[in-house]
């Protein structure tokens, strides 16, 4: 369901996508994913040094890993509707949505326990030896982001649906700049998970060609 936005709110959010750039949330929030690159991309090329240094055999990535990759673009891509409806004004659209990424996310978990249960009845094991013992940790750290991440989810899905029972209290969560702001910086947050994800099955697949 969709309602007119008043005209007395102002411009649409589409052309506020900048208004925010230095709000303490924004800066925040660029700071932790600055943060999260920086130790990604040290564990991988602490990998790489451990290893050519050891000279320790090629550890198979789980192809459960590439699939997860599939996952995790569809929740990318749900996250990128639930604001498209937002900004539309559609509850409906935007409730599916968020159910939607919750739903991708508790996949991608579920699907990340049977990767892991994959190596381990490879006698794989995080302590091995020090590839197995990476690819453990770094695919945990992500898990653990994602977990870390469903909670701000739920809060969404609360509030919508708190405030989402009258007309007036539709346009007033629609028009409210906190909440779109909220839901900016939470989709950011989900395409960097997605993006990072990316980046570490083609660093493992790339190595475990390479050598």
């Amino acid at each position: 369901m969709s309602y007119p936005r008043p005209e007395e709110a102002g411009p649409a959010p589409d052309d506020q996508t900048d208004n925010f750039a230095f709000h303490p949330k924004n800066v925040y929030l660029t700071l932790l994913l600055f943060s999260l690159t920086v130790l990604f991309l040290t564990l991988t090329a602490a990998f790489v040094y451990t290893r050519i240094q050891a000279e320790l055999p090629t550890l198979r990535l789980p192809w459960l890993f590439l699939f997860n990759t599939a996952v995790l673009l569809g929740s990318s891509y749900t996250i990128h509707l639930a604001k498209k409806e937002y900004l539309a004004d559609n509850t409906d659209g935007y409730m599916r949505a968020l159910w939607y990424t919750v739903g991708l996310s508790v996949l991608f978990m579920l699907l990340q326990f049977v990767a892991w249960y994959q190596l381990f009845n490879e006698q794989v094991y995080i302590h091995s030896d020090v590839s197995a013992g990476y690819l453990y940790v770094i695919s945990v750290l992500h898990f653990l982001h994602v977990v870390a991440g469903l909670p701000f989810l739920f809060v969404f899905i609360y509030q919508a649906r708190v405030h989402m029972r009258e007309p007036v209290s539709v346009l007033v969560y629609f028009s409210d700049p906190d909440k779109r702001l909220n839901l900016r910086l939470l989709s950011m947050y989900w395409h960097f998970l997605d993006a990072m994800w990316i980046y570490l099955v083609i660093f493992f697949l790339v190595y475990q060609l390479a050598f």
